[in-house]
């Protein structure tokens, strides 16, 4: 089966990265760490990183067991950048927190995919089950604002990391209800379209995934930043206009070379999807990103409100964004 695939891929993958607080890392490789696994939706990133390095700037992306793991490893040094949501976090440190969100990377692109036998509507998921990826996820986020949208409660958020993790459990039946991501959503249906459905999620905006780091090496590395920064949102203008580059760009470029085919067919799908759901902003994000995600995520429970008490620049490093943003232009 694909997912058993998937899933040993994950975890060869995920063993393959560092152990935290070891000497795995060169001095000058800025390490990218998500809880997520490093698949063909990463290729946005990894494109990025490789036009980087050709301007002299090193990056690396590793996946780590959870998103409270990434931030507790950004907050104690012991990786550079994190890829994931802070917001609570940053919020509960307070204004002097020594990190900061500097770019959205993704906007919320998930999915919630149902067995139609036993949930047809939002009104049937009242006191039952869902499964979330993890605390401060945007499924988390996504699901308390449900909750208030449908006027239903759900009987617990049952945490598994891992999209290709929760499909695996779908697929299985030992969970009836999950937000997936564009690529596990299209896997499962087309495994049983009669059994499996998506449930709509009407409006809903806000990021999925955003980068952040230490104030302090924001500043030490500030040029570094920039580039990565500069080959990020030109690697999303340029497939935000064509969604077949990432997968052209993936042979070219030698990225992914073990991926199994089922993935590698997917690619093309997922960034055609993606794009027509507008996830990839061109210019990072910044100001409005943060004020959309103050909206959103006071609405839904994630961030302790009103929306317009907070101060953006608590949680907000504008200024290397707005300087790659001045550049690229």
């Amino acid at each position: 089966m694909v997912y058993l695939r998937k899933v040993r891929t994950t975890i060869a993958l995920i063993v393959s990265s560092i152990v935290i607080g070891s000497a795995a890392f060169a001095d000058d490789v800025i390490t990218f760490a998500e809880a997520d696994t490093i698949t063909g939706e990463s290729l946005i990133n990894l494109i990025a990183f490789e036009r980087a390095k050709a301007r002299g700037v090193n990056a690396e992306a590793i996946s780590l067991q959870s998103d409270d793991l990434v931030f507790q490893a950004v907050l104690n040094g012991q990786v550079e950048v994190g890829v994931g949501s802070a917001y609570a976090a940053l919020q509960t440190l307070g204004a002097e927190a020594p990190v900061r969100n500097f770019y959205q990377l993704k906007k919320l692109g998930f999915l919630c995919v149902v067995n139609k036998n036993k949930i047809k509507s939002w009104k049937d998921l009242d006191g039952q089950p869902i499964t979330i990826h993890a605390r401060g996820s945007g499924t988390e986020a996504i699901s308390y604002y449900m909750e208030k949208v449908h006027d239903i409660k759900f009987s617990e958020l049952s945490f598994v990391p891992g999209s290709e993790v929760r499909a695996i459990a779908l697929l299985k039946g030992t969970i009836d209800a999950t937000f997936l991501d564009i690529t596990n959503t299209r896997l499962v249906l087309a495994e049983d379209p009669e059994k499996f459905g998506i449930l709509a999620l009407g409006d809903v905006d806000g990021s999925d995934s955003l980068l952040f780091a230490r104030n302090d090496f924001l500043s030490d590395r500030a040029g570094d930043i920039q580039i990565l920064l500069e080959e990020l949102m030109r690697a999303a203008r340029e497939i935000n206009a064509d969604p077949t580059l990432p997968a052209r760009l993936r042979e070219e470029m030698g990225l992914l070379p073990d991926l199994p085919q089922e993935l590698v067919d997917e690619i093309t799908p997922y960034f055609e999807t993606a794009v027509k759901q507008g996830m990839f902003a061109e210019d990072g994000g910044g100001l409005p990103a943060a004020l959309g995600d103050f909206e959103f995520l006071t609405a839904s429970g994630g961030l302790q409100g009103p929306s317009s008490d907070l101060n953006p620049d608590n949680f907000w490093n504008f200024e290397l964004l707005d300087k790659a943003r001045a550049a690229l232009n």
